[in-house]
């Protein structure tokens, strides 16, 4: 009886080893676990840093745009507005600041990095639209009227840019827990930007 005992306690204790041995989690496992835990908290900071970026270089940037729809209206409803040199290199000054904001990258999550570099992009754009601008200004009869319509189309194009890194960088805000975050230009002088949709700031509603 005794032997008969031992031997059902030594088969439960290997019996169950056997399964703790195949259920618990490998070792592999569980650092794949840990690295993913530790990059979604570290993407989360970053989304939580870009929106707050892409806030202050839209803030830095309305005064400019603001300043180029004057100079050069798209639509053609008024004539070009008095700028002066002082005008242009105060633009420029605000481009190159908002470009290196966005110097140096940290690597995140694609969603993350698509939000980001769209942006990035957007800025880089707007900058050369001010020096496309500036050229313009100097030149005479038709190199003026063909460098001032492009410096236009590289306007609309950094408009369009911006517009998918805001929606990009509103889905991941969503995703983050952090809600809608509408960050886009309040102007637009191109066509088939993207728009921020009706849900409120901060909402968690898709």
């Amino acid at each position: 009886m005794l032997a008969l005992t031992v031997a059902f306690a030594l088969g439960a204790l290997v019996a169950g080893g056997v399964v703790f041995g195949m259920t618990r989690p490998d070792s592999i496992e569980q650092m794949a676990d840990q690295i993913r835990a530790e990059s979604a908290l570290r993407d989360k900071t970053q989304i939580k840093t870009l929106t707050e970026l892409a806030r202050t270089t839209r803030d830095r940037l309305v005064p400019v745009l603001d300043g180029l729809d004057r100079a050069m209206p798209a639509n053609g409803t008024a004539g070009p507005a008095v700028v002066t040199a002082s005008d242009v290199e105060t633009w420029r000054k605000a481009a190159t600041a908002a470009v290196e904001g966005f110097a140096d990258p940290p690597s995140g999550e694609t969603a993350t990095n698509v939000a980001r570099s769209s942006l990035a992009s957007a800025v880089r754009q707007i900058a050369t639209t001010v020096d496309t601008y500036a050229a313009a200004r100097d030149l005479t009869g038709d190199a003026r009227t063909t460098a001032m319509g492009l410096a236009v189309r590289q306007r609309a194009d950094a408009f369009f840019t911006w517009s998918v890194g805001a929606t990009a960088l509103d889905a991941v805000n969503v995703d983050a827990g952090y809600g809608h975050q509408h960050v886009f230009l309040p102007t637009s002088s191109g066509e088939g930007d993207l728009t921020p949709d009706t849900e409120p700031e901060g909402s968690h509603d898709s």
